[in-house]
């Protein structure tokens, strides 16, 4: 809503205005590029009268009758290529955006440059959005992906980091998560471990709406933008949690579309890449190799395929792809049934009869064409995308793993013993045994012995593993050994139900024979467990020291403000150091379950289990 209002020039767009949109470009970096891209397609931009999309460091062309909208970051260097726009006086008008807020000094730069332009009465409007954060789904958000590196997990929990670098780690987390209040217009009261990256967070976030609203005549929470939220009148609840509480769940192999695609595909900002296998057929020797296409298909809220089965366990969505498809081709053939009917020869009553009744139908078949259309585009997008998932699924015996990860993380016995997992040629990469290790070694209560942990090691290096991580885990679980209990994953384990020969026989394009059909049980993750606790008011050892902060109260310390004491209908869930699908399922998961209630979910960045591997 926020940039639709930004592309309607700061004013709410008002519906079914008959006239043409007022066309306009749109200039923006990289930052804006990543908010806006996941949240409007090219059509949408075009509806709203955007005719091209540029961004600020490429080489444009004048357009001196147009006004431009800006959606930048304020960093020097845009500012200064904003100034060179105006010198150059590329446009007609010139809305400004910043994503985050600007300072004083850049914006008496920008002044100084229209003056010296003569070109002070084009400059039409310039707004600070606060809108630093990516939207991935109605609830789930991403603070940033570019220079993420600046405030990973790796970034956050380097032994060797200075009290400066991680102030300015925190201020980029804060200025983020500033933004996203500000957007949705309510004061959160705000709960976090203790001793951790988290509080960190909450202490300067807590000072940082304090002093917004402390200046009344300023202040971004006022009238106008307050209500306009989904929240009325009671307030959120903000949880930070630390990564640390939990290293299990990011190596975790998963068993749900989306967090598999995650997982295993190249997925990134809503968007899958997939190579296409070109075929076997044979090229003529000493022919060049044919070169892989590479296709993306956006996963987005208006695919309903997407939406409904986005949670959903692999094997099911695998059957509801073949459902589609067999309801489409009977929809197909309905229409070619009734062409071949219209081209009936002869005059007798009988035809002319049907003529007029099929004549209703095939206006019905046509209109519905387009709707067609687009099933079958879905269809064939999720065809793809589940195809090559399950290439994986088979080559590296992913049920296997996720079987058998659940397994350990809910203590249950085990059929195979741990060594001949990793020793087993067939099952999994390299990297997909060392993440099964690492979950045993940080799920285990007692660490295994020396002489074990040598077996281990050794096997994992036959295999091809990386050892490094394990060291990291190894520091990592020492030091948390000190201050708390291991996190426990509740104690349900997948059911298989048979194999899935009977029903994918019938003609399915999906082989699935040998891969088990694992149903989920609904366990909370450590990051659902503590929402839990601290949404419905529960005390729980686990959460009881957890801090307090309320912005709204202007004075006092943790002990002395009045606490909320009613259960929360609302709560906001992010992650410090990095988050993940599975997480995200799991409170969506949890959440359908209690009335009325909403939850989002964000993290500092989004990684699947290669991506964190590495910075550990």
């Amino acid at each position: 809503v926020a940039l639709k209002r930004m592309l309607n020039f700061n004013v709410p767009p008002v519906k079914n205005s008959t006239g043409e949109p007022v066309w306009k470009v749109l200039i923006y970096d990289r930052f804006g590029q990543d908010i806006i891209s996941p949240l409007l397609s090219v059509k949408e931009l075009r509806d709203m009268g955007i005719t091209l999309h540029l961004l600020l460091h490429s080489d444009r062309d004048a357009i001196p009758d147009v006004p431009a909208v800006y959606f930048v970051m304020p960093t020097e260097e845009n500012i200064d290529r904003m100034c060179q726009d105006l010198r150059n006086q590329l446009y007609e008008s010139y809305y400004l955006n910043f994503i985050s807020a600007i300072s004083r000094s850049k914006l008496e730069d920008i002044a100084n440059a229209a003056i010296g332009a003569n070109a002070v009465t084009q400059v039409a409007k310039v707004f600070d959005q606060y809108l630093n954060f990516i939207t991935l789904e109605d609830d789930m958000f991403v603070l940033c992906n570019q220079n993420k590196e600046l405030v990973s997990y790796r970034a956050i929990n380097r032994p060797d980091i200075t009290d400066t670098e991680m102030e300015t780690i925190m201020d980029t987390i804060v200025d983020s998560l500033f933004c996203f209040f500000v957007t949705l217009g309510a004061i959160p009261i705000i709960r976090c471990s203790r001793g951790t990256a988290a509080e960190m967070v909450a202490v300067k976030l807590d000072k940082k709406l304090r002093e917004n609203l402390r200046d009344a005549r300023n202040s971004l929470f006022t009238g106008d933008t307050l209500g306009a939220g989904q929240f009325s009148f009671q307030r959120p609840l903000l949880v930070l949690v630390d990564r640390n509480i939990d290293l299990a769940t990011p190596l975790h192999h998963t068993w749900t579309y989306q967090a598999l695609v995650h997982d295993v595909l190249d997925f990134h900002l809503n968007r899958v890449n997939l190579e296409e296998s070109t075929g076997m057929e044979s090229s003529p020797a000493g022919a060049r190799p044919k070169k892989k296409n590479k296709k993306s298909y956006d996963l987005t809220a208006s695919d309903k395929f997407w939406q409904k089965h986005k949670g959903s366990p692999f094997p099911e969505v695998a059957e509801s792809v073949q459902q589609e498809l067999e309801s489409y081709r009977a929809q197909e053939d309905e229409v070619k049934r009734l062409k071949s009917i219209m081209g009936i020869e002869g005059e007798d009553e009988g035809a002319i009869s049907m003529l007029s009744d099929n004549t209703a139908k095939l206006t019905s078949a046509v209109s519905s064409l387009p709707e067609l259309l687009e099933k079958k585009r879905l269809i064939d997008l999720h065809t793809n995308v589940a195809t090559a998932v399950l290439e994986h699924i088979k080559s590296r015996k992913l049920d296997v793993y996720f079987e058998y990860e659940e397994k350990i993380m809910s203590k249950s016995t085990l059929d195979k013993s741990l060594l001949d997992m990793i020793s087993d040629p067939d099952a999994g990469t390299s990297e997909d045994k060392m993440r099964l290790f690492l979950i045993y070694y940080i799920s285990s209560a007692q660490a295994p012995s020396e002489i074990d942990l040598e077996q281990y090691k050794k096997a994992l290096m036959d295999a091809g593993c990386n050892l490094a991580p394990l060291s990291y885990i190894k520091q990592w679980k020492a030091f948390t050994k000190m201050a708390s209990a291991p996190a426990s994953y509740g104690n349900a384990t997948p059911k298989p139900l048979g194999l899935f020969s009977r029903v994918m026989n019938t003609g399915s394009q999906f082989v699935m024979e040998g891969v088990k059909n694992l149903v989920l049980k609904q366990q909370n993750l450590p990051v659902t467990r503590i929402l839990d606790n601290l949404m419905e008011m529960k005390s729980n050892p686990e959460t009881d020291d957890y801090r307090y902060f309320d912005p709204k109260m202007l004075r006092g310390s943790d002990s002395s403000v009045p606490r909320n004491k009613n259960p929360f209908q609302e709560a906001i869930v992010f992650v410090v150091g990095g988050g993940n699908y599975i997480e995200y399922q799991n409170l969506i998961d949890y959440i359908k379950s209690k009335q009325g209630k909403h939850i989002l979910y964000g993290c500092s960045e989004l990684f699947n289990a290669t991506q964190f591997i590495k910075q550990v």
